[in-house]
């Protein structure tokens, strides 16, 4: 089941951000192998993580962006267009602390009751780690580099840069819980 629905995630991923997003595409492509490296502490949990890491940011695809908040067009986009299963259209709608965007762009209770989180702490850690340690053209980085490069592109007092400098703290501890278990995965 979970090779079905990574081979789905990758074909929807690719036909709404391939052409008109490249950029994009790659972070997305550089997102999902992240999670690849995820599978031995998340064993039948990894499917669901890579589907959801290869269409977190699906909702910036030209056709999709309703709201103008990417989690939330993506993820209403997955469900309604899709069926998409609901653990995954919450990992997409709640992808790296997206409540807290949606908090400054007046969407928050929303999202909220769309989409609510999921108790599954680390699925929802490890995709901020997958996202969070992708530069925009798919390479691996440090969550601290990936802050401050949202910053610069953004500004810091942008809606995006204010929302990653409340993120951050945030962004940071779910790298770091991350790393742990990584590091005490056995080898």
């Amino acid at each position: 089941m979970s090779d079905q629905l990574t081979s789905w995630a990758r074909a929807v991923a690719e036909s709404e951000l391939a052409e008109p997003l490249p950029r994009r595409w790659a972070h997305t492509q550089g997102v999902a192998d992240r999670a690849g490296h995820l599978e031995g502490v998340l064993g039948d949990r990894a499917g669901l993580l890579v589907s959801a890491a290869v269409l977190h940011d699906v909702g910036y695809a030209p056709r999709l962006a309703a709201t103008g908040f990417h989690p939330l067009d993506g993820a209403r986009f997955l469900r309604d267009v899709h069926g998409a299963d609901g653990r995954l259209t919450r990992l997409v709608a709640n992808h790296s602390f997206a409540l807290l965007e949606a908090e400054e762009r007046g969407l928050r209770d929303e999202l909220e009751a769309e989409f609510p989180l999921l108790e599954n702490q680390f699925l929802v850690d490890a995709l901020v780690w997958c996202d969070m340690t992708t530069t925009p053209h798919g390479s691996p980085t440090t969550a601290e580099a990936r802050v401050a490069e949202i910053l610069g592109r953004y500004g810091a007092e942008s809606l995006v840069g204010r929302f990653i400098r409340r993120a951050a703290p945030e962004i940071f501890a779910a790298v770091a819980r991350v790393k742990a278990e990584l590091v005490a995965q056995p080898r």
